[in-house]
């Protein structure tokens, strides 16, 4: 069975009701980042917390990023951009370009992209080979596994859209000239491969989602239920894990 599923939202919302919805999450996310960063009624500093998107072209990976991090003061989170890997970063291991931007406790850090590239686009178009990206998997499960055993809170998703909505998307975006820049040449021939990008999605979610590690998919044909739906499993994911590691709360409800 897929573990994508449908991209359309499980229930209809309004977008009135979203946004209503939306402040009151954030609200809850602004506490709970303070109380992270020891900011909050002078406890001591949390777990690093690492949110981790990924997703297809125009699935609203910045709008969801925009809405997370739009409460939180600017110094108490870091936003990070994976694109291609550059000459120098080739002739490293795929994961070293990753750990300068990690969170450390009391942080938070936001990545658009991240390493899972090597088992998408780069498995996909032929930028690794076919042993680099097959041993990918067990290299990212043992990566995640370090960190989370050393205390971060690491959330992923996947912003799912289904084809038509993404097509409608990118005619939009260029059809817009303050938009237009988002749309490349590349965004339209991966739309042409989408049938080996879904397979290699489904390989992903298959192979990297474990217990303290999971992916999250967010149907997103829907903007507005996507954008509460990442802000609200961010709260609900760091609540429940400072819960259980013996922390007061209270002070973020």
């Amino acid at each position: 069975m897929s573990r994508l599923g449908s991209a359309v939202p499980p229930v209809e919302m309004s977008k009135k009701k979203a946004a209503d919805k939306l402040e009151a999450a954030q609200q809850r996310l602004l506490r709970l980042r303070l109380l992270l960063g020891g900011q909050l009624g002078g406890h001591k500093i949390g777990p690093p917390l690492c949110v981790l998107f990924e997703g297809w072209d125009a699935s609203g990976k910045g709008g969801a990023i925009k809405r997370l991090v739009s409460p939180l003061d600017p110094r108490h989170v870091r936003v990070s951009q994976f694109a291609a890997p550059t000459y120098d970063e080739k002739r490293h291991h795929f994961l070293q370009r990753f750990w300068a931007v990690l969170p450390g406790w009391g942080g938070m850090t936001v990545l658009d992209r991240s390493w899972y590239g090597r088992v998408l686009v780069e498995r996909v178009e032929g930028f690794a080979t076919r042993d680099q990206w097959s041993r990918a998997y067990d290299e990212i499960v043992e990566f995640e596994r370090t960190l989370t055993a050393e205390g971060m809170i690491l959330i992923k998703f996947w912003m799912h859209v289904s084809d038509e909505e993404q097509l409608r998307r990118f005619e939009s975006r260029a059809g817009d000239p303050l938009r237009a820049w988002k749309l490349t040449d590349e965004d339209w021939r991966n739309r042409e491969r989408r049938s080996d990008y879904e397979a290699a999605v489904e390989d992903m979610l298959e192979r990297t989602d474990r217990a303290r590690a999971r992916w999250q998919v967010v149907p997103g044909d829907s903007k507005h239920y996507a954008r509460l739906a990442v802000v609200e499993h961010v709260c609900h994911l760091v609540e429940e894990e400072l819960t259980a590691r013996g922390y007061d709360i209270t002070e973020a409800g």
